[in-house]
C-alpha cells in the first residue's frame, strides 16, 4: 500500500480509503466486518462513513457497525484513520439537521457513542450550509478539537468559493481550518477542476473522491452486462447515462483491454495522478471487490495515456481550471 499525508497535515492515510456506506443495507454485518479486517490486512488505514449511512433516520446502522467492529479489540481503533460526517437529518424535529452549533456538538457526541470511541480523525460537514454563519460552525468545531473528540475537519460536496470562505474564516480566528474536501469526481464528471480542485491546492485540502467509478459505468459495466451482471447500472439514472455516453464507454473499455487492465482500475488510478487528490474512496460490496480494488495501484499512466483519456472523457471547457476554461 502507497500512504500519501491529507493535504496540508501530517497525517499519514493510504492512497485508497474505505467507503463504508454498503455497510448494513447491502453488506451484512459480518460480511463488513471481514471487509474492514482485509482492508488492514491490504494497509488501508482510512475508513469513511457518516451519520446518515444505513438508510433509517437517525439510527447510525452503519456508523453502529464500525462501532461494533472496533470493539473486538486488535487495536483495530488505533490502527485506522477514521472520517464521518455531519449535516444530514438525524430526526423529526428542526435542529435534529444542518450546521448549527447545537447540532454540530450533538451530533459528534452521538457518533461517538455510535462508533465506540472516545475521538474522530477527521469530521466532515457533509453538505455546506447556507444558513449558518462560519463563525458559528468554527466556535463549535474549536470546541471539539480543544476536547479532544475531533482532531481535523473536512468538507463534502462544497464549491470552490465555499471552500474559500470557510477556510478565510478559519485563518481569522487562527484555527487550521479545512484540510480535506471530499467531492463527486471521476473521468465522467470532472466539474471539479474548474474550481474545486484549485482551490484545494491553493489552501492545501487534500481531495477525496466519492464515486470514482461513476456509479459503475466506468468499472467495465458494458462487458459485466453482456454477462449478464452489472446490477447498479441498472437504475434509471445510471442506464440513462449509459445509454446517452455509449459509445464512450465502449471505446474506454477497449483502450484498457489495450493496457492490460481492468476498467475500474484504470478508472481509481487515473484519480491518482490528478493534482490534490488524497484517496479515492472505493465501496466494496464484497471481499472480491476490496481486493480487486488494489490493482488501481500498478497502472502506470503515460502521457499518451492521460491524452487518450481526455478524448474519451474530455474536461470542461478548454480543459483546466477556470477562467481559463472558459475564457481567454
Amino acid at each position: 500500500m502507497e500512504y500519501t499525508n491529507l493535504g496540508r497535515t501530517g497525517l499519514s492515510v493510504s492512497r485508497l480509503c474505505l467507503g463504508t456506506m454498503n455497510f448494513g443495507p447491502e453488506t451484512s454485518e459480518p460480511d463488513s466486518f471481514a471487509i474492514m479486517d482485509r482492508a488492514l490486512e491490504h494497509g488501508i488505514n482510512f475508513f469513511d462513513t457518516a451519520n446518515v449511512y444505513g438508510r433509517k433516520i437517525g439510527e447510525g446502522v452503519t456508523e453502529n457497525i464500525l462501532g461494533r467492529w472496533f470493539a473486538q479489540g486488535g487495536d483495530r481503533r488505533e490502527k485506522v484513520v477514521l472520517a464521518t460526517k455531519v449535516y444530514g437529518r438525524m430526526g423529526d424535529w428542526p435542529n435534529e439537521q444542518g450546521l448549527s452549533a447545537r447540532h454540530i456538538v450533538r451530533a459528534c457526541d452521538e457518533s461517538l457513542r455510535r462508533m465506540r470511541t472516545d475521538w474522530i480523525d477527521l469530521y466532515q460537514m457533509h453538505h455546506v450550509s447556507r444558513s449558518t454563519p462560519w463563525e458559528e460552525i468554527w466556535q463549535a468545531m474549536e470546541t471539539l478539537v480543544a476536547q479532544g473528540k475531533v482532531l481535523y475537519v473536512g468538507s463534502s460536496n462544497f464549491a470552490g468559493w465555499h471552500l474559500t470562505r470557510a477556510q478565510e474564516s478559519a485563518n481569522r480566528r487562527h484555527f487550521l481550518g479545512l484540510v480535506s474536501e471530499q467531492c463527486v469526481y471521476n473521468l465522467m464528471n470532472r466539474f471539479v477542476e474548474l474550481e474545486v480542485l484549485p482551490a484545494a491546492e491553493e489552501y492545501g485540502l487534500g481531495v477525496i473522491p466519492w464515486s470514482p467509478l461513476q456509479g459503475g459505468l466506468l468499472g467495465g459495466a458494458l462487458r459485466k452486462l453482456a454477462e449478464g451482471g452489472a446490477a447498479r447500472t441498472t437504475s434509471e439514472h445510471a442506464g440513462k447515462l449509459l445509454a446517452e455516453r455509449r459509445p464512450a464507454i465502449e471505446a474506454y473499455e477497449k483502450f484498457c483491454a489495450e493496457l492490460g487492465h481492468d476498467p475500474a482500475d484504470v478508472a481509481l488510478g487515473w484519480l491518482l495522478t490528478r493534482p490534490a487528490v488524497t484517496a479515492p474512496i472505493i465501496g466494496p460490496r464484497t471481499l472480491a471487490q476490496l481486493d480487486a480494488s488494489l490493482g488501481a495501484l500498478t497502472v502506470e499512466f503515460t502521457d499518451d495515456t492521460l491524452a487518450r483519456l481526455d478524448e474519451l472523457f474530455p474536461p470542461l471547457g478548454k480543459g483546466g481550471p477556470g477562467p481559463e476554461a472558459w475564457a481567454w
